[in-house]
């Protein structure tokens, strides 16, 4: 009984190392693919006596920074044995975080990617690493819904409602099968092939952890959009 105890405590632990290397894979390779084409695209394009180049180089470089800094604080916590981190939470001007991560995933594939608010800034009590990760993967998850036979379309708004900063993602992808709908933010639920089924699962966590919430209607064949409320900080 005692021998039994000791292997059922270690399968325990064994299999709580493995869901949080899952998790933690994911988190380092989300990012990598919209990296390498954006630099590639840049290598390809770039011309030094256009000013436009210098700025789309400016831009990059900074999207890349941004993605880099978020994963070695991933790796980090990882490497000392810890937990995903907990909210660090700061003050994040939201707009200027999700235009950052749309420059890391513009000109991929030919899909556009538009931004549509009223308002030049926007501040919220959050972790900015944290919030990177969850506009990575609604946007990631937005153009692979694609089909490769259509103009990919995502279309993000900002907005607010009385103390809650309103964000849609909208795609015109294949949408969500309705058998699966209920599933969607359940861990290690996926409906891609090469999926692990924690993206989303993690969003809706880090969203639920800032008092805020996400939800999602789609239609099979015209696309999906994902909704998030958060609370945003008076000026």
């Amino acid at each position: 009984l005692e021998f039994a105890a000791q292997q059922l405590a270690k399968n325990e632990r064994e299999m709580a190392w493995r869901e949080m290397a899952k998790q933690v894979a994911h988190e380092i390779k989300n990012p990598l693919t919209p990296m390498k084409l954006s630099i590639q695209q840049l290598l390809r394009s770039y011309n030094p006596e256009d000013p436009n180049s210098e700025d789309k180089l400016k831009r990059v470089a900074h999207s890349v920074i941004e993605q880099i800094d978020a994963l070695t604080k991933i790796a980090n916590e990882f490497s000392t044995f810890a937990k995903m981190p907990n909210p660090n939470k700061e003050k994040v001007e939201l707009i200027q975080l999700i235009n950052g991560v749309k420059e890391l995933f513009a000109d991929i594939d030919g899909s556009i990617i538009s931004i549509e608010t009223e308002f030049d800034e926007l501040y919220i009590n959050g972790d900015k690493d944290q919030f990177v990760r969850v506009f990575n993967n609604l946007i990631k998850n937005a153009l692979q819904a694609i089909p490769a036979d259509r103009i990919g379309k995502v279309e993000i708004s900002i907005l607010k409602q009385k103390e809650m900063a309103q964000i849609s993602i909208k795609d015109n992808g294949v949408g969500i099968d309705e058998s699966k709908r209920f599933k969607i933010f359940v861990p290690y639920f996926t409906t891609k092939s090469n999926g692990t089924g924690l993206g989303l699962a993690m969003v809706k966590q880090i969203i639920e952890n800032h008092n805020g919430t996400i939800d999602f209607e789609s239609l099979e064949g015209s696309g999906t959009v994902f909704r998030i409320e958060i609370p945003f900080l008076q000026s």
